[in-house]
């Protein structure tokens, strides 16, 4: 039996703004396995960007959370027609889970995070915060499911997704999704899309600084938040600088 058979299509959920047209059977499949023992921290660092990405680009990650450990994940998406990060990660008691994410492309790219995170016991915490920015034909996807176990009391989880569009015919899409079954939680989940602050950008250019710069310096604002939670000042600065590079290079 081919294997394309098994490849999905935009009727799976998890899939709905996808580039699945662009999708191999040899794309899929393989998932790499971090599992972060109790009390120790770990961190992984994601740079999909021109000097290392082809046409399609898929990274699968299943990360299981020990209990009072912490994992952190920190990516930029910023080259291929179809990119997309999958991320599947379990949580036992009292561990933490931190994400940042940025997609920037033009043209006709589809560039995605997929994220699943199960708060399988008591007292975990997680934070996702995605940020999109895309002109030209090019499109930003944020996916990300939330499953909270009826014994998983006490768990606090939350999403924020923020779009930003830089021309006409660019698009961003946020698709939250909250399985709650304990009732002592807070899970919070946000997505907003817009453009640039023209407010802001008048106040700039009224202080001589160039429409150019003032839109670079807004967009790196704006993306920055993804990596608050980042403190290694030179893996902040590598993937903050690719993702403004591809903005330097395209518009």
């Amino acid at each position: 039996m081919s294997g394309t058979l098994d490849l999905p299509t935009r009727k799976h959920e998890a899939w709905r703004y996808s580039a699945v047209d662009k999708l191999r059977a040899g794309d899929l499949g393989k998932w790499r396995q971090i599992d972060v023992a109790s009390g120790d921290n770990a961190r992984e660092l994601l740079l999909i960007s021109d000097e290392n990405a082809g046409e399609t680009e898929v990274v699968q990650l299943r990360v299981n959370i020990a209990e009072d450990a912490r994992f952190e994940l920190f990516g930029v998406i910023a080259s291929g027609e179809f990119s997309r990060v999958e991320v599947e990660v379990t949580m036992g008691r009292g561990a933490h889970f931190e994400m940042g994410g940025i997609t920037v492309g033009g043209r006709n790219t589809v560039r995605e995070f997929m994220t699943r995170v199960t708060h399988a016991e008591p007292e975990a915490t997680s934070n996702q915060t995605v940020r999109s920015v895309h002109w030209g034909g090019g499109t930003g996807n944020f996916l990300g499911a939330i499953d909270v176990a009826r014994h998983a009391q006490k768990t606090d989880a939350a999403q924020d997704f923020k779009g930003l569009l830089l021309e006409k015919g660019a698009s961003v899409n946020a698709v939250p999704q909250l399985e709650i079954f304990a009732d002592d939680v807070k899970c919070a989940h946000g997505a907003t899309v817009g453009q640039l602050d023209e407010t802001a950008r008048f106040y700039m250019a009224a202080r001589g600084v160039s429409p150019d710069l003032a839109r670079r310096l807004l967009v790196q604002a704006f993306i920055g938040d993804a990596l608050v939670g980042l403190d290694d000042e030179e893996a902040h600065e590598k993937l903050l600088g690719t993702a403004l590079d591809k903005l330097d290079k395209h518009l």
